[in-house]
């Protein structure tokens, strides 16, 4: 009885021209062997199953052929080439670094390297899984890859190429090699199924070639499990149970639900799909999938994208044109948030069946989403106004109206506006939202002041008692005594007096940016005060900030010292020899 060879290896490539999926890597390693710029070092690098190891031996049988063809490929009946074949070459020597990953290893192989090849040109050592090396072996094997005898190169194969170390890359030529396309996959399964005459459908070589994930071992693997199940007879149906693959059936009545608002035949079909055991979560994704081929058929240019079968196209463009790029967008959407979110979810059913209806809904929205109104926020100034009263239109312009940084004109009354330029009468307006109010706690403070407000209280607010500047800072000191809490606020107030101007318009000059802060932060309570004390509801208030700094005072502990010094200098030398630090 002959002994069974699995297909992986059977027809595993001989020749650079028998590699599937690689031709750009293959290509320009034949054009190295001809031109002889052959690198002591290479690194291939890529997914499993991809032909990593299996391009490593074609390229150590070939450098080594007695008279290699004008093509660049091994002769394969010279006596290199034979011994190679027949697995007895003494000139390629093959290391398993994942189970051979120690120094003694490595320097068991450095001792190799000395010998000289009995045969051909080069000795070719195959280092597999190399990112499996310990850093004591990476580090053991450094000078002897830099510098190897003439005779000797080095191919190291990995599938992860972020873990070998910066010093190993920079001595390598790098070689990445990519997953193979689902075209390549099966038009290689058929050449496959047709040497072992085994009668295959199409269809069912596309899910072989989609599950193999562009790795033709798996592929390869899959192919032989399929042909013992069905007994030589390869069916897309036969593949599907096999493989646990949902049909592309329920993805079109999912989506005719989807496009028919039915969300109670979606959340049966949904039902039926789970009593077969399939997986949520693959349900979701497939579903996701389903929704971006049918978006990929919608436009000729984007077709190359297209990785079903040609039997099956057909079907997808005709579901794709009854779909619109926006409900297709939406759908790819909320198919993708229900995979991020199914393994936190507890109820994961609940999460499948609500992303079903939120898909039905696309279509058909539900009435409440149609009735929703926008909500509108009235203007402060029409909801405070009494009803009735007149609009004014403002004349000034809004980038007029913008205090520079360096001056705050503060308006605190809500009866009252912002002082007007000198030489103009007031005009009485609402003012803007005080500081440290919210939007609603303001509109509902003046809804109850306009409810509450009385002619008398308005009249009273409005009064116009002349007074002096003498009188003004009189009342201005007289609130600063009031205070106790706070200490900046009260050294502001006694250290910057107010100047009166016309139209009893004061003006507060102040010497850094913190006193500006604290003045305008309380003007809401100085104001009133002083329009009490001298019985005018016209004072306004300016904040200026000295640009000339016309009177320097010492505010702050460090400026404190500073004026100290000026007095004593001795002081100094007493902070120097107690170590004296300075609090903030």
């Amino acid at each position: 009885m002959e002994n069974y060879i699995v297909s992986a290896r059977k027809y595993r490539p001989a020749t650079f021209r028998s590699v599937v999926g690689q031709k750009a890597l293959t290509t320009t390693l034949k054009n190295a062997i001809q031109s002889n710029k052959l690198a002591h070092a290479y690194l291939f690098c890529g997914p499993r199953g991809v032909g990593k190891t299996t391009c490593a031996r074609i390229f150590a049988k070939t450098i080594n052929c007695l008279n290699p063809k004008a093509d660049g490929e091994a002769c394969d009946v010279c006596e290199s080439c034979v011994a190679f074949n027949e697995q007895r070459s003494y000139n390629i020597h093959e290391l398993d670094a994942a189970s051979n990953n120690s120094v003694d290893d490595i320097r068991s192989l450095i001792e190799q390297v000395r010998i000289p090849p009995p045969i051909g040109k080069y000795k070719v050592f195959i280092i597999d899984e190399v990112h499996m090396l310990s850093t004591a072996a990476f580090n053991a094997f450094l000078k002897t890859l830099e510098e190897p005898p003439r005779h000797a190169i080095f191919i190291l194969a990995t599938t992860e190429k972020h873990k070998v170390l910066p010093t190993i890359l920079s001595r390598c030529q790098i070689y990445d090699f990519s997953r193979i396309s689902i075209p390549d996959i099966v038009e290689h399964l058929e050449y496959v199924a047709s040497s072992e005459g085994v009668s295959v459908e199409p269809e069912a070589l596309n899910v072989i070639a989609q599950k193999a994930d562009g790795g033709m071992r798996d592929a390869l693997s899959i192919f032989d499990q399929i042909v013992s199940f069905t007994n030589g007879q390869v069916t897309y149906q036969a593949v599907i149970n096999n493989l646990n693959v949902l049909d592309y059936e329920y993805y079109f009545r999912l989506t005719d639900c989807v496009l028919e608002g039915n969300v109670r035949s979606a959340l049966l079909l949904l039902n039926e799909i789970l009593s077969k055991g399939f997986d949520g979560q693959n349900i979701i994704t497939g579903l996701a999938t389903h929704f971006r081929d049918l978006l990929v058929c919608r436009d000729e240019a984007t077709l190359v994208l297209f990785e079903v079968g040609a039997s099956i196209k057909e079907r997808y463009k005709t579901m794709a044109k009854r779909c619109s790029d926006a409900l297709l967008f939406k759908a790819i959407e909320l198919a993708n948030t229900c995979d991020l979110n199914y393994r936190a979810s507890r109820n994961k059913r609940l999460l499948l069946e609500l992303t079903l209806i939120q898909l039905c809904q696309l279509t058909h929205p539900l009435p409440q989403e149609s009735d929703k109104k926008k909500a509108v926020i009235e203007p402060i100034d029409e909801v405070a106004q009494p009803t009735g009263a007149p609009k004014a239109p403002s004349s000034q312009p809004a980038s007029s109206r913008l205090s520079s940084p360096s001056t705050t004109t503060i308006p605190v009354s809500p009866q009252v506006s912002v002082a007007p330029p000198s030489g103009q009468a007031a005009k009485p307006r609402l003012s803007a939202r005080p500081m440290g109010l919210s939007l609603r706690e303001m509109t509902e403070q003046k809804r109850t002041q306009v409810a509450t407000a009385s002619p008398q209280d308005t009249s009273k607010s409005l009064m116009e008692t002349a007074f002096e500047e003498p009188d003004l800072v009189n009342a201005w000191n007289a609130y600063a005594n009031t205070i106790e809490k706070q200490v900046h606020l009260k050294n502001t107030m006694f250290n910057c007096k107010p100047s009166l101007q016309e139209g009893y318009y004061f003006e507060v000059v102040v010497h850094n940016p913190g006193q500006q802060e604290e003045l305008n932060n309380n003007a809401i309570y100085i104001l009133p005060f002083l329009r009490e004390r001298l019985k005018n509801g016209r004072i306004q208030m300016r904040v200026r900030l000295s640009e000339g700094n016309e009177k320097h005072l010492a505010f702050t502990p460090q400026e404190k010292y500073a004026h100290l010094l000026e007095i004593n200098p001795a002081l100094d030398r007493l902070r120097k020899e107690f170590d004296l630090r300075m609090d903030n």
